[in-house]
């Protein structure tokens, strides 16, 4: 599933294995304390490889905006990693309600019927540009997803067609994943009390797992986001957050 959304909806994933991970690793008795830190640093990784395999299927269709990319990359980049520094400062409950939080807001502005709301007809210029990309890659970090959750609403509002703001969100969601990753691996390396198979933050078996199959995913889902009306896409992102949103509450 965490594939298969990457590529319909140009997000990591991480929306979906962070839950799932949060309640597996809590099974498992990972330490309680660094249980979130954990969900999400293991997720940030796996998405690596989803993300991958997204960018790949939406540059094939022609969907990934280069030019944004261009001149995003390294303040997004650099958001990530103070984000993910920002994080480990965190506790377990407190990540949990950021994360629905941000979440809830997002789903609220795709639900509701603002396409003839708009901010201008074209991304900002200017120094101030980068500002929103800057944010975007910092709460990304300490949600642990892909970007595309903050990234696809963003680029509508200023015209960007849907497809091709989720095709271009994959992308800058593979830059959030590699520099959060970093992150977390550095920012986790000498706690203490933390099992073996541990990499920082990140559970290497976890990994692997989540990986392997979202990446066999992700392609099939970029194929259907391509055959999928706007007003649909956006629905269909909208009640996709709500319905994460409210697991993650529930999950505590």
């Amino acid at each position: 599933m965490a594939g298969f959304l990457a590529g319909l909806l140009g997000i990591g994933g991480g929306i979906v294995t962070i839950p799932v991970l949060f309640l597996a690793l809590r099974a498992i008795g990972m330490p309680e304390a660094y249980l979130m830190h954990i969900a999400i640093a293991t997720s940030l990784v796996a998405i690596i490889f989803t993300n991958m395999s997204s960018v790949f299927a939406h540059h094939r269709k022609g969907a990934v905006d280069w030019a944004v990319v261009r001149d995003w990359w390294w303040v997004v980049m650099a958001g990530s990693v103070a984000g993910s520094q920002f994080a480990t400062t965190l506790k377990t409950d407190e990540l949990v309600y950021f994360f629905a939080a941000l979440s809830f807001l997002v789903a609220f502005k795709m639900l509701l019927p603002t396409d003839r709301l708009t901010f201008g007809t074209s991304l900002p210029a200017g120094a101030s540009r980068f500002l929103p990309p800057g944010l975007i890659g910092f709460f990304s970090a300490i949600m642990g997803i892909g970007g595309g959750s903050f990234s696809v609403p963003y680029m509508t509002f200023y015209s960007v067609p849907i497809h091709r703001a989720v095709g271009t969100a994959s992308l800058l969601g593979l830059v959030i994943s590699i520099a959060a990753g970093a992150g977390y691996l550095v920012g986790g390396w000498h706690v203490d009390d933390l099992p073996a198979r541990m990499a920082g933050f990140i559970h290497l078996p976890s990994v692997l797992i989540v990986a392997l199959a979202a990446v066999l995913m992700a392609p099939i889902g970029a194929k259907v986001a391509h055959r999928l009306p706007r007003t649909a896409l956006s629905v269909v992102f909208g009640l996709f957050l709500i319905v994460a949103t409210v697991r993650m509450i529930t999950a505590l």
